[in-house]
């Protein structure tokens, strides 16, 4: 299993050593970090003051990379990143599905069926990029159709136990929660990701648990640290970068 990091930036990587230590996670986020998640109104500042750093990130070369949103989230929830991308070369498109509900069986099953159709027609696999339980779906879809899924970005997403460490598990019954957490477990035993992964994560999540977010199955995964609220990934400047330099596109590709 290829499991580095990339510093990019001041962004300081995870060693492998750093990576062993980190502890399993254990039940959902506290309510009260919620508070924290209210200092994502001062991220577009952020996002003005590495302008210049934003601008110069290697740029794409067309290629299609479709955004899927989080949890009860619109589309609208990614057009900033869409934005940014399309601005530095990338063909960067909405899932299309609108506000993600959370079945993320079903909606695996529309998008493997919506991202072949869009390889077959640009005649190469595409990009997948996700936010949160966006982050689940894209992982599934390219699970289960690695011939047109180029590189998957996911960001806040929680590959462990599904709902179980995540301050949306009240939405869900327990049997449904068990079901999720134990399917969850058994495709990455036993058919993990091989399509190249960038997780982004951030120990200021108030919604998952960032440990959650630790993906530890796919066999090529690449793990950022971000300083970044769970609410405010979506406009932080190190997230676009990161997603940048993850799409850049290597010559022999």
């Amino acid at each position: 299993m290829k499991n580095s990091t990339t510093p990019l930036l001041s962004i300081a990587p995870l060693s492998h050593d750093d990576l062993a230590a980190i502890a399993p996670p254990e039940g959902s986020p506290r309510r009260a970090g919620l508070v924290a998640e209210l200092g994502t109104a001062l991220q577009p500042w952020r996002l003005a003051l590495k302008s210049r750093a934003l601008l110069s990130a290697p740029r794409g070369d067309g290629r299609i990379a479709v955004a899927l949103p989080g949890w009860k989230a619109p589309d609208v929830t990614t057009a900033p990143l869409r934005g940014y991308l399309r601005s530095i070369g990338h063909d960067a498109r909405s899932w299309g599905f609108g506000i993600n509900q959370g079945d993320v069986e079903a909606k695996r099953d529309q998008m493997v069926e919506q991202v072949r159709e869009l390889a077959q027609r640009s005649e190469r696999p595409v990009n997948l990029l996700g936010w949160s339980l966006g982050g689940v779906v894209a992982r599934e879809v390219a699970r289960s159709a690695p011939e047109s899924v180029h590189r998957v970005v996911i960001y806040g997403s929680p590959v462990v136990g599904g709902p179980t460490h995540t301050a949306g598990v009240g939405a869900y019954d327990a049997e449904e929660v068990a079901r999720i957490r134990e399917l969850q477990a058994h495709l990455d035993a036993t058919e993990p990701v091989t399509t190249p992964i960038t997780a982004i994560f951030t120990r200021n999540d108030s919604v998952v648990d960032w440990r959650a977010c630790i993906d530890r199955f796919s066999l090529d995964v690449t793990m950022v640290e971000v300083g970044s609220t769970h609410v405010g990934l979506g406009i932080d400047p190190d997230v676009w970068l990161t997603v940048a330099e993850a799409l850049a596109e290597d010559p022999d590709t």
